[in-house]
């Protein structure tokens, strides 16, 4: 960490100073803190409305901050937000930690009964969002307290709500008192096979910045355009260690493929992070248009969030130089492990190794440790970021120490790690296993496919056949026989798609990963 920038080992006063700010207001709000001491004019974020420096989010933070406990909201209340990636969503994280307020990072995905079910659970007691999701809030009582973090030009002001500039300007923009606990956060787990669950962190370990750093090397004093939501950990934890470095971070609030490339060479940004469908589209843009935009600033980045295919990472690396890192966890178990670039050219398609302090290890179903080249096992986890188990008081199998993740996979010879599906998509066909992602990562490689999904439906003779969903790139003649033969050639008889089904797209949640749970109904009539 000293290396990298975060703490200076020749200052042991303000590494004293900036331990107590984490452990009172918690480290996101810290770091502002910190950045707003040692570089106030510097650009802190930049959206759609312009630039923030260190200073004025610090001080526009405090002013939310004391506007909410004005308002009634106690140390320890739940806040939820429910914003895009702007500089509402970051004042909201920000002000929660100074008020002692636990902040409920909201899906903007929702549909309105998930919304409604998941803040009656997490016992929220005021809702910060932005105005096109005013239409969820008509599920809440009415009494709810609501703040508006962004309004688009075609809403109008709902009777009783104010915006985040309206409270901010008639804050203190002093620092509050410090609150007696830390607020912390409720993150949610993704929720592609049902209600997503909540994963409160009421302290979060300097040692987690450690983790990354370790095998990722993010830029100080430079710039990030952050692409994959805020509200999810991945964007949610780079954000921070990029604030950590006082970085610009840049955001916008919906992803499009090639103004992200803008973004980068614009601001000459040295990472960008984002979710490997969103890496997908920028690659699919075609050496021509990624032509166009200087990016020889960028030297990080960094996916996270679903699985990065062995395909894409060639394409990708191909596209933008050696300088992709595949990230690797989980909302319980945090970071895992990551790939290096060096390691993608050499094993496309790997999770890489453990960072520093944390440890990987295979099990079988008899929760017996499994050790050798190739052998496939449950993944577990253990690492310095405890979780603190579920909000509705479930929490993941843990195995002397290791916490599980759901997934399988296995070691190569030189000890990389590869994800082979979720430990519940495999499929038993006919007797035999079946793991949906080695299908669909061979079928991402065959021209004419553009995105795969491959699941399991039930067969009377088989118990289970595979069918592979299909999106097929524009102006290819790619048909289901084509498909099934490609698999022949390659793969076991019995991992050949029965079924093939061919769609304009597949469903996905806002962080890009596939939402299995529907894929049974596409092309269904």
């Amino acid at each position: 960490m000293h290396r990298a920038g975060v703490i200076d080992l020749t200052r042991p006063d303000r590494i004293l100073r900036i331990s107590r700010e984490t452990r009172t207001y918690g480290p996101h709000s810290a770091m502002i803190m910190r950045g707003a001491r040692e570089h106030p004019e510097a650009a802190a974020l930049t959206d759609e409305r312009g630039t923030l420096t260190y200073r004025e989010l610090d001080r526009q933070s405090n002013a939310l901050a004391n506007a909410l406990k004005a308002a009634g909201l106690t140390p320890g209340s739940v806040v939820g937000v429910l914003a895009r990636d702007h500089r509402g969503l970051v004042l909201a994280i920000s002000a929660a930690g100074r008020a002692g307020l636990r902040l409920a990072m909201l899906n903007t995905g929702f549909a309105k009964p998930q919304f409604a079910q998941v803040v009656e659970r997490e016992q929220v007691r005021a809702v910060l969002h932005d105005s096109e999701f005013g239409d969820l809030l008509d599920a809440l009582p009415p009494e709810l307290p609501r703040y508006l973090t962004w309004v688009d030009k075609e809403h109008r002001i709902p009777v009783g709500s104010r915006t985040l500039d309206e409270v901010i300007a008639a804050g203190d923009p002093r620092t509050p008192p410090p609150p007696p606990h830390p607020g912390g956060f409720i993150i949610l787990t993704s929720g592609t096979t049902g209600l997503p669950k909540g994963a409160p962190r009421t302290r979060v370990s300097p040692l987690v910045s450690a983790l990354f750093l370790d095998r990722i090397p993010v830029p100080r004093l430079g710039t990030a355009v952050i692409v994959s939501p805020l509200f999810h950990g991945t964007g949610f934890s780079l954000w921070g260690i990029a604030t950590s470095l006082a970085n610009e971070t840049v955001v916008m609030r919906r992803f499009d493929a090639e103004a992200t490339l803008r973004a980068l060479a614009e601001n000459r940004a040295h990472m960008l992070v984002a979710v490997p469908t969103m890496l997908h589209r920028m690659v699919s843009l075609g050496p021509e248009v990624i032509g166009k935009h200087d990016l020889s600033a960028l030297r990080v980045i960094v996916v996270a969030g679903s699985a990065l295919s062995p395909e894409l990472a060639v394409r990708a690396q191909d596209a933008f130089g050696d300088v992709l890192y595949n990230f690797y966890g989980s909302t319980e178990v945090s970071i895992a492990s990551v790939a290096q670039p060096h390691e993608l050219r050499a094993a496309p398609g790997t999770v890489g190794r453990a960072p520093v302090a944390t440890r990987i290890a295979l099990f079988d179903d008899e929760d017996r440790k499994l050790d050798g080249v190739g052998v496939r096992g449950r993944v577990f986890v253990r690492s310095t970021a405890p979780f603190e188990g579920y909000t509705d008081g479930r929490t993941k199998q843990i195995l002397d120490g290791y916490m599980s993740t759901g997934d399988m996979g296995h070691f190569d010879v030189t000890g990389l790690l590869f994800i082979d599906g979720r430990d519940d998509d495999m499929v038993v066909s006919g007797g035999e296993n079946v793991y949906p992602l080695e299908v669909e990562n061979l079928l991402a490689e065959l021209p004419g496919v553009d995105e795969v999904a491959v699941i399991g439906v039930d067969d009377e003779d088989f118990g289970k056949r595979l069918r592979a969903i299909i999106v097929r790139t524009p102006d290819t003649d790619l048909d289901a026989q084509a498909i099934k033969d490609h698999v022949k050639a390659n793969l076991a008889r019995y991992k050949v798609p029965r079924d093939v089904i061919f769609t304009a797209e597949l469903p996905r949640n806002a962080t890009g990963k596939i939402l299995r749970r529907e894929l049974p109904a596409v092309g269904a009539h």
